[in-house]
This record gives structure tokens, C-alpha cells and sequence, in this order.
């Protein structure tokens, strides 16, 4: 497996899957493995879309966690996109699978997915610190893509009852409802994550089913970490390490 400049394997602790990521670049986060989680839902079998894929983390998750689904990934960034498909190969799942390199906004297949999955940028373009390395800019900042062309590209690739999951920030929770309603995806489940017990929430954790009945169901929040700083029993059981 060729390793190139900045790269680096790393375990992910899950079925004895790998994945390559540049430390330059934008390597995931806490976001994706609560965003898997959350997902784990779906139901096996399943033929599930991730817009935005990037280094493919989400693609590797969820093939282990959703027994024979497959699994389309978008990512916008050809660098990124070899990357992850690097990633695919070396896990011997180009058969469950397959990362294409566009816009989310060029995608044309239509209500064919039972699931989307999606961890946009958070950030709109005008707004928070740019960073100067382009591919973190671009995963960060609604460079490409903004919050409303996922959720339309969402909405157009699902099929009538199916749903999307969504990882974000909470200060783009009104956009997310409005949004949602606006392309007919029904906010159904919502969870806010905190780091600590008394603190602010850092990310919320969104389904919306297109062409559902209204009713928001709020889950229990989430707590990251313990007081002592410590992972939280559900974070540990997240990550598959409770004791």
C-alpha cells in the first residue's frame, strides 16, 4: 500500500478496519464516529449516500456497523477523493464501496438511496477564521457547497420515507429546520451533544425523514466528557471501549 508525504495509517478499532489520512489536512473528528453512531439505525441491506465524504470515514464505519449495505461516497476534492478511495482498497470494500469525485451539486441520481449520511461544513464562507491550507478551508467553509445545497441534494437522492442524518453545529440549527421542511424532510430526531454536564452544546445530531408526519422527537443529551475530563460511559461504549 503506497503511503505518500504527510500520510499516516491509523487503527480505527472497529472489525480491524484502516484508514490513510494526511495530517495536513483535515483528519476526522469526534463529529463522524457520533454521526456513525447515530446512523447505526439504518437497516442492513441498505443502499446509503455520504455527501461529502472526504477521507472516507464515514463509508468505513457504517460498512462495518450496517451488515451488507453499500454505500456511495461524494467528495468534491480529487486529492482527498484518491485518498479515501486508497482507504477502500486497503480494507479489501470496493465491493460495498465506491467514492465519486464531484460537486454534491452535480450529482443526478434521484430517490434511489434508503439513507443519506452527511457532516457538511460547518461555517459560512463569510463568516470564522480561513485557514490557508485549501483542503481544510474547503471541508470547513461553505467554499463549494452551503448548508442548503446538502440538504436539497439530500432530498432529491432519497427515496419517499427514507432519511437523512446529519452531523453540525448548533448555531445552524434554524437553517437545518428551515431548509429541511423546505425540500420535505421532516425533522424527526434531534440530540444536542455537550462536552460537560453545564456546559454549552458543541454539535447536534439531526434525522429527517422525507414526507413524514410532524413530530420532533429530542433525545437525551449527550455528555462527552466526565467532570474529571474523562471519556463519558456512552463515549467509551460509542468507541467501543467500556469497561
Amino acid at each position: 500500500m503506497e503511503i505518500k508525504e504527510n500520510e499516516r495509517i491509523d487503527d480505527l478499532e472497529i472489525k480491524g478496519l484502516r484508514i490513510i489520512q494526511n495530517k495536513k489536512w483535515f483528519c476526522f473528528g469526534i463529529d463522524s464516529i457520533l454521526l456513525s453512531d447515530f446512523a447505526k439505525e439504518i437497516h442492513s441491506g441498505s443502499k446509503i449516500l455520504d455527501l461529502g465524504a472526504g477521507n472516507g470515514i464515514l463509508e468505513l464505519l457504517l460498512a462495518a456497523k450496517i451488515e451488507n449495505s453499500k454505500i456511495t461516497g461524494i467528495e468534491v476534492q480529487k486529492e482527498v477523493c484518491q485518498m479515501a478511495k486508497r482507504s477502500i482498497k486497503m480494507n479489501n470494500l470496493e465491493d460495498r464501496i465506491e467514492i465519486k469525485n464531484i460537486n454534491i451539486k452535480e450529482l443526478k441520481e434521484t430517490a434511489i438511496y434508503d439513507a443519506v449520511v452527511t457532516n457538511p461544513p460547518y461555517k459560512k464562507n463569510e463568516t470564522g477564521l480561513k485557514n490557508e491550507i485549501e483542503e481544510k478551508l474547503i471541508a470547513r467553509h461553505e467554499i463549494l457547497a452551503n448548508l442548503e445545497d446538502f440538504i436539497k441534494q439530500a432530498s432529491k437522492s432519497l427515496k419517499d420515507k427514507g432519511s437523512m442524518y446529519m452531523v453540525n453545529k448548533p448555531e445552524r440549527l434554524i437553517d437545518i429546520f428551515e431548509y429541511s421542511r423546505k425540500y420535505k424532510l421532516e425533522p424527526k430526531e434531534l440530540r444536542m451533544v455537550y462536552s460537560k454536564v453545564n456546559s454549552k452544546p458543541v454539535l447536534v445530531l439531526i434525522k429527517a425523514t422525507k414526507n413524514a408526519n410532524k413530530y420532533l422527537k429530542v433525545m437525551q443529551p449527550l455528555y462527552i466528557y466526565e467532570e474529571n475530563g474523562e471519556y463519558t460511559k456512552e463515549i467509551l461504549k460509542i468507541y467501543g471501549k467500556e469497561k
